[in-house]
């Protein structure tokens, strides 16, 4: 079961992180849930150094760093998925 939630989460996240930045977004969908993956990870790890280890009831300030992790790796991830395309549409022209 850990797998399907990592999954559903950073899918979840993935589609905030798309709908959050401005302009579109060209990664695939695939590509965006392992994007919201990494910043679910990414995001529970800055929460720890922060030491926000756990609270009761929901954890936003936890959920806001995965949000914010998600958005930069979605960004980031996606102006390298344009560049790899680009690069692969040249070679074929």
């Amino acid at each position: 079961m850990g797998w399907l939630w990592a999954i559903i989460v950073g899918f979840v996240l993935g589609l905030l992180a798309k709908a959050l930045i401005p302009g579109k977004q060209h990664s695939p969908l695939w590509l965006t849930t392992i994007f919201g993956i990494l910043g679910a990870i990414v995001g529970n790890s800055i929460a720890r150094a922060f030491g926000v280890e756990s609270t009761p009831g929901i954890d936003w300030s936890r959920h806001i760093f995965q949000i914010v992790a998600a958005v930069v790796i979605v960004y980031v991830g996606d102006m390298l998925y344009m560049a790899t395309l680009g690069k692969k549409r040249k070679e074929r022209a």
